[in-house]
C-alpha cells in the first residue's frame, strides 16, 4: 500500500470480537485469619503455592492450617506428604494449636503419608522419574476424595540432583500434574542463599509465593508475610505481621486505605460529672478516639479507670490493656479515689489485661490486641500507656502501629482512650508518637507549681464535633472521686492548691467585710428613716395642736361675730320700735 495515498484521517477499522464472559480466578479460602483479607480470598484454586522461609518461621504451621481448616470448615479433605517428619510428629507438634490431626485422620478428612528421602542413598544417573510418587499421591487422594495437597517439604525429593535442567523439568512437570487434577496446593520451602528457595526454580514454575520471616530486633523477635507472587489477580504486597499462639495463626493487615468509617451521634459519658458538663453536658461520641495526655502522676490511668466504671454502669464491656501496672494493682488504687472496678469484672464487663512492653515487637503487641477485642467483643478500649510501646522502637514504626490499631478501632465502632506519657519539662501540648491530629478528643493534664505546691489542672485542648470548654479546671482527687473545680486567676497567673484555698478565703473575708458594711449602712439607714419618722410625728402633733387652737379661735370669732350680728340686730329692732313711738306721739299732737 502506498502510505503516501492514505488520508490524514482515515480509520482503520477494527474486526469486532464476539462479548464473552471472563471468569476470574478462583480461589480456596484458607480459613486463616487475615490471609484470605490481604489475598483478595485465598490462595488460588487448582494451583501451586510456594511457602518459603528461614527455619522456625512457620512453614508447615501454614500448609497444616490450610489444611485442617480446609476440612473443618470448607469440606474439603486434603493430604499431608511429609519428606522429614513424620506424620506423628507433625501431629503432635500442631496439638497445641488445638487441632486434632490424628482424628481427622481417623475420619478420612486427612491423610498422612510420609517419604523417607536420604540424599546419601541417590544417585543420578539417567533421566529422573516422578511417577512412584505421582502413583502414591494419586492413590492417597482418591482414597479420600482431597481437594488440597500440602508437600512439606520438597526440596527433600530433589536434594541429591544437582542438573538445574533436570529440576525445574521436574518441578514443572509436579505442578502440571496436580493443576490437572484441580488440587490446591501448598509446598513449604527452605530459603537459599540469594533466592527465596534453596534451588531458585520453585518460586518460577508456581503460580504463587508466599514468604514468611523471623527476625529479630533490639532481642525481640518477629514474624511477618509478604505475598511476593500471585499470578492472575491483585494481592497485598506489603509486609504483614503474624502471629501463632494457642489458635493458630493470624495475620495482620497493614493499615486501612480508605477512611470510610461509620460514625454516630450518641454520646457516652466520661465517668467525671464534670468533665462532661465541660463537652456539652454530653460526653465523648461513641466509636470515636480520645488521647489522655500528662506528665508522671497527673491523673491519666484515674481518668480512664473512671471511664471504664463508667462503660461498666452502662451495661457494655471494657477491655483496659495496661503496660505499667498489674489488675491487682490497679483496683487497689483506685478504690482510694471511690472508684470500685472489681464489680465489673465480676460481671464480665472489665478486662484487664497488663503485659510489659517488651515482651513483644510492636506487630505482635497490636495482633495481641486484635485477638483480645475479637474474644471479649468490647464496646470501649483503653490502652494506658500508649508511649509504653517506643521502647525499642522509633517514632516511625510506633505511629504506623497507632494508625493501624486506630483504623481497626473505628471500623469496629468502639471506643478507644489512649493514655500518653509527656516528659516532664516537654511541651505538653504534644505527643513524643505525633498521634494527637489523629484522635478526635485531646485532654491534656498537667501539673502547675505555685509557692512551693504541685497542683492537677486539666483542659479540653480539642473535641471534633462539639463545642467544648476552654477553661483551665483544677483536678482534685479525693475518696468521693474527681472534681474538677475552676481555677482562679491570679496576678501571678492561675491559682491553685494553698494559693486557691487562699484566696477563697481572702475573697470570702472580703465578701464578709463587705456584707457587714452593708448591714451597718443599712442599720443608719434605719436608724434615720426612725428619726425622720419621729421627727415627723412631732411636728404632725404640734401641728395638729396648733390646727386644734386655731379651731378654737376660729370657732370664738365666729361665735363672737354672731353675737355681734344678734346685737345688731336687737338693737336695730330696739331703734324701730323707739322711732315708732316718737312718730305716734306726733300724730297725737296734731
Amino acid at each position: 500500500m502506498n502510505k503516501s495515498k492514505m488520508p490524514r484521517h482515515a480509520k482503520v477499522s477494527t474486526p469486532k470480537v464476539s462479548p464473552r464472559e471472563l471468569k476470574p480466578l478462583e480461589k480456596a479460602r484458607t480459613g486463616i485469619s487475615g490471609l484470605d483479607e490481604i489475598s483478595g480470598g485465598g490462595l488460588p484454586k487448582g494451583r501451586t503455592t510456594i511457602v518459603c522461609g528461614g527455619p522456625g518461621c512457620g512453614k508447615t504451621m501454614l500448609g497444616v492450617e490450610f489444611l485442617v481448616r480446609g476440612a473443618l470448615e470448607f469440606d474439603e479433605p486434603g493430604v499431608l506428604m511429609a519428606f522429614e517428619e513424620t506424620p506423628e510428629d507433625i501431629a503432635r507438634n500442631v496439638a497445641s494449636l488445638g487441632f486434632d490431626v490424628q482424628g481427622l485422620a481417623d475420619q478420612k478428612k486427612l491423610c498422612l503419608d510420609f517419604i523417607s528421602v536420604e540424599p546419601s542413598q541417590i544417585q543420578e544417573t539417567g533421566d529422573y522419574d516422578l511417577e512412584g510418587l505421582f502413583i502414591r499421591l494419586q492413590y492417597a487422594v482418591d482414597s479420600i476424595g482431597a481437594k488440597r495437597v500440602m508437600f512439606d517439604t520438597l526440596e527433600a525429593l530433589f536434594s541429591g540432583f544437582k542438573n538445574p535442567a533436570i529440576l525445574r523439568s521436574e518441578f514443572r512437570r509436579l505442578f502440571r500434574w496436580l493443576k490437572d487434577r484441580n488440587l490446591t496446593t501448598v509446598v513449604t520451602a527452605e530459603r537459599g542463599e540469594g533466592t527465596l528457595t534453596r534451588h531458585g526454580l520453585e518460586e518460577y514454575v508456581s503460580d504463587c509465593v508466599i514468604l514468611l520471616d523471623h527476625r529479630i530486633k533490639d532481642q525481640i523477635s518477629a514474624r511477618r508475610m509478604r505475598i511476593v507472587k500471585y499470578r492472575g489477580t491483585q494481592h497485598g504486597a506489603d509486609e504483614y505481621p503474624f502471629l501463632i499462639d494457642e489458635r493458630g495463626m493470624s495475620i495482620l493487615p497493614v493499615t486501612s486505605l480508605l477512611l470510610q468509617h461509620q460514625v454516630s451521634d450518641e454520646r457516652l459519658s466520661t465517668g467525671v460529672t464534670d468533665l462532661d458538663e465541660m463537652l456539652e453536658g454530653k460526653g465523648y461520641f461513641r466509636g470515636s478516639s480520645v488521647l489522655v495526655s500528662g506528665t508522671a502522676g497527673s491523673g491519666k490511668t484515674t481518668l480512664a479507670a473512671s471511664f471504664a466504671a463508667a462503660t461498666g454502669s452502662r451495661g457494655e464491656r471494657c477491655l483496659y490493656i495496661d503496660f505499667e501496672e498489674s489488675a491487682g494493682q490497679v483496683n487497689r488504687n483506685m478504690k482510694s479515689v471511690g472508684i470500685d472496678l472489681e464489680p465489673w469484672s465480676k460481671k464480665g464487663l472489665f478486662f484487664h489485661e497488663a503485659w510489659r512492653p517488651t515482651q513483644y515487637g510492636l506487630e505482635m503487641h497490636l495482633l495481641r490486641i486484635h485477638k483480645l477485642i475479637e474474644k471479649i467483643k468490647p464496646h470501649s478500649v483503653v490502652i494506658d500507656p500508649v508511649t509504653n510501646l517506643m521502647n525499642g522502637s522509633s517514632e516511625k514504626e510506633v505511629h504506623s502501629i497507632f494508625i493501624r490499631l486506630l483504623d481497626f478501632l473505628k471500623g469496629a465502632g468502639i471506643t478507644a482512650m489512649f493514655l500518653s506519657l509527656t516528659g516532664g519539662g516537654a511541651t505538653l501540648e504534644r505527643t513524643d508518637i505525633g498521634v494527637s491530629s489523629l484522635c478526635d478528643t485531646w485532654i491534656v493534664l498537667r501539673d502547675v507549681e505555685l509557692n512551693g505546691e504541685r497542683n492537677r489542672c486539666l483542659h479540653v485542648l480539642k473535641s471534633r464535633g462539639m463545642a467544648h470548654s476552654n477553661q483551665l479546671r483544677e483536678f482534685i482527687m479525693s475518696r468521693e472521686g474527681i472534681k474538677l473545680i475552676p481555677a482562679y486567676i491570679g496576678s501571678s497567673g492561675v491559682l491553685t492548691g494553698s494559693s486557691r484555698l487562699a484566696q477563697e478565703a481572702k475573697e470570702s473575708s472580703d465578701a464578709i467585710t463587705r456584707q457587714q458594711e452593708l448591714q451597718r449602712k443599712r442599720q443608719q439607714m434605719e436608724r434615720k428613716r426612725a428619726a425622720l419618722h419621729a421627727q415627723i410625728a412631732s411636728l404632725q402633733a404640734e401641728f395638729d395642736a396648733e390646727a386644734q387652737e386655731m379651731e378654737l379661735a376660729v370657732r370664738e370669732d365666729e361665735y363672737r361675730e354672731s353675737q355681734l350680728q344678734v346685737d345688731r340686730s336687737n338693737m336695730a329692732k330696739s331703734r324701730a320700735c323707739d322711732t315708732n313711738e316718737v312718730q305716734g306721739r306726733r300724730e297725737n299732737r296734731r
